[in-house]
């Protein structure tokens, strides 16, 4: 679908002399492409209305960042090792610690294959996007603080996790992210002028081996 998008698009650049017939440099193919969309599916700015009604529709999409302090015990899987053995060892340690937390950093230095160990098992601040997604979850889960009372299983191995203090962020000023609204509207609308302008060529074309929604009139908004 997206080649056969791609080929209606260049049809139509060279139809109006933006790009030649037999033009095979997909570099130049593509700026032909910019061009065309450039004359022919152009969107308009957001206006300041716009930008402060999607902000305040969207209240959880502008914030400073979540912030975590945390430690864990890492007890690394490999492709040798007997997988139920290490997770019952770890099992057995969160066991041992949850009934003397104070060891923590002991049992750290003593066990863990994360190079945090020689730190007590600090990972120190930890915002959204700084770790893979299965370990993001647990460690901005609501309500998931101190020594957690499971073994946390990521794709390295399994976790012995405590998490230590949690910063929420806050909403910011619309003022400070307009630049951001603004380029997320202006994303949906390009997107959304793209695909229509696509089925209006799409109407007058004849397509095989693909399937394009394709408008029988030009008139789309």
């Amino acid at each position: 679908e997206l080649a056969a998008a791609r080929e209606l698009l260049r049809q139509r650049a060279v139809a109006l002399g933006l790009l030649a017939k037999d033009e095979d440099d997909d570099e130049t193919i593509s700026a032909g492409i910019e061009t065309l969309l450039s004359h022919e599916a152009a969107t308009p700015e957001p206006t300041e209305d716009e930008c402060r009604r999607y902000y305040d529709g969207h209240p959880l999409e502008f914030r400073s960042n979540d912030l975590v302090h945390a430690r864990h015990i890492l007890f690394q899987v490999t492709p040798a090792v007997n997988v139920p053995q290490i997770r019952a060892k770890a099992e057995a340690s969160l066991n041992a610690l949850l009934r003397e937390p104070e060891r923590f950093g002991e049992m750290a230095r003593e066990l863990s294959n994360c190079p945090s160990g020689a730190q007590d098992g600090n990972l120190g601040q930890i915002s959204r996007g700084d770790t893979v997604p299965e370990f993001e979850r647990v460690l901005f889960h609501p309500g998931n603080k101190g020594l957690l009372r499971d073994v946390v299983k990521t794709r390295f191995g399994f976790h012995i996790l405590s998490i230590d203090q949690v910063v929420l962020g806050e909403r910011l000023p619309c003022e400070i992210v307009r630049e951001r609204v603004a380029e997320r509207l202006r994303h949906n609308v390009e997107e959304r002028a793209l695909r229509q302008y696509v089925s209006v060529l799409a109407g007058s074309a004849l397509i095989e081996g693909a399937q394009l929604d394709a408008a029988t009139s030009p008139l789309v908004q």
